[in-house]
């Protein structure tokens, strides 16, 4: 097992020094590859930050858009809530304006009847005959007179 090691210990010791030895340093091919990876990085950059660009104003417009939508959403919203509440004024006041109706048509009518049912009852021709004949006594009957002159019936 101890062998095993030494071996590959020797093997990677021997591996790097042969890579080492081919390693020439930094040649013109290497710039030139890091000048194309540099252009070809920077082009990279301009167009993600276009990219970007782009994407902010198109959230942007898409934000304005959202905004605009719910602006007018509201505005329905805030239209429908005055036409619920003029629907609801226009209701109260049509049935206070009935009930007020209602018991005026029913008082004047109970007025009627009971009108009615007393001239039924007691017939006003009766009562002005009662009077006539009060008012003839009263020429005899001078307490009587006194009586009916106070009341204003003579």
């Amino acid at each position: 097992m101890k062998k095993f090691l030494i071996i590959v210990l020797a093997f990677f010791c021997l591996g790097t020094g042969v890579s080492s030895a081919n390693d020439q340093g930094f040649t013109q091919e290497d710039r030139e590859r890091l000048i194309r990876l540099e252009t070809t990085l920077r082009l990279f950059m301009e167009q993600t930050n276009k990219r970007f660009e782009e994407l902010r104003a198109d959230m942007n417009a898409r934000f304005e858009e959202l905004r605009a939508d719910m602006n007018a959403r509201f505005e329905q919203v805030y239209t429908f809530l005055w036409i619920i509440t003029g629907i609801f004024t226009t209701l109260t006041v049509a049935v206070i304006g009935f009930a007020y109706w209602d018991r005026r048509t029913i008082i004047k009518r109970a007025k009627e009847e009971t009108l009615e049912e007393a001239e039924r009852l007691y017939s006003v021709s009766k009562l002005k005959e009662l009077l006539r004949a009060l008012r003839e006594l009263a020429r005899e009957d001078e307490k009587l007179a006194r009586v009916l002159k106070s009341f204003g019936l003579l």
